[in-house]
């Protein structure tokens, strides 16, 4: 290991502005040593997007989101041969760095639109993932709901995140519970108004959600 951070040490000083990614090979160099050199690392060979969820929840006790390796990729999947809309395997690989592992000419059209619109939803949060607060809302290990959140540093704008796994019958209202907001802020979504105080303790009643896998993402901004 000390031959391979030798190397490592020599490829980043020569260059500098080169970002280099590292495998975590099985988690098995997803460490702080690794993301010295690599500040960016793949999080998992498995790319299905509702694994991911359960995935990344773990490694976001231990690592920043900036630093996760997070991709959309095809469906079937490969490994677990589940079939996940494409607007969830997009909220799915968010807190990350998102990109895209997909053949462009089997693509539909609305799966071209889904990928732009979602990438300019990316580029223009991309501060706010990166350099937010993150806040994890619900387990995925023990919830059919998994959702997340970032905060700004100066409490003005959040991101929430949502995907449901598992759909019911004559469900529920589901009420989310924001996190990390400012009691006496108004914060806007759309043409709504929330103070901070009653998105955190009265929480969010989040939209009919059905089928296989919804998902949805909502900005607030104050």
């Amino acid at each position: 290991m000390l031959g391979l951070y030798e190397l490592l040490e020599k490829l980043t000083r020569k260059y500098p502005r080169v970002l280099f990614e590292g495998c975590s090979g099985g988690v098995g160099r997803f460490d702080p040593g690794m993301l010295y050199y690599h500040p960016q690392i793949w999080c998992s060979d498995n790319t299905d997007a509702i694994s991911r969820l359960k995935i990344q929840y773990g490694t976001s006790f231990f690592y920043p989101v900036s630093s996760v390796g997070s991709h959309v990729s095809a469906v079937p999947n490969h490994q677990t041969g589940r079939t996940v809309p494409f607007k969830t395997r997009c909220i799915a690989a968010m807190p990350g760095s998102f990109g895209f592992e997909l053949d462009l000419t089997v693509m539909d059209d609305e799966e071209k639109w889904t990928a732009q619109d979602f990438t300019r939803t990316f580029k223009r949060h991309q501060w706010l993932i990166h350099g937010g607060l993150y806040f994890r809302l619900t387990n995925p290990f023990e919830e059919p709901l998994a959702a997340w959140q970032f905060v700004s540093l100066d409490k003005t704008k959040t991101l929430l995140c949502a995907v449901l796994v598992d759909s019911q019958a004559n469900p529920l209202d589901r009420v989310i519970r924001l996190k990390g907001l400012d009691e006496q802020k108004a914060y806007r979504l759309g043409k709504q108004s929330f103070s901070g105080a009653a998105l955190m303790y009265g929480g969010f009643m989040l939209p009919d959600m059905a089928e296989d896998y919804p998902s949805e993402i909502f900005y607030f901004e104050e």
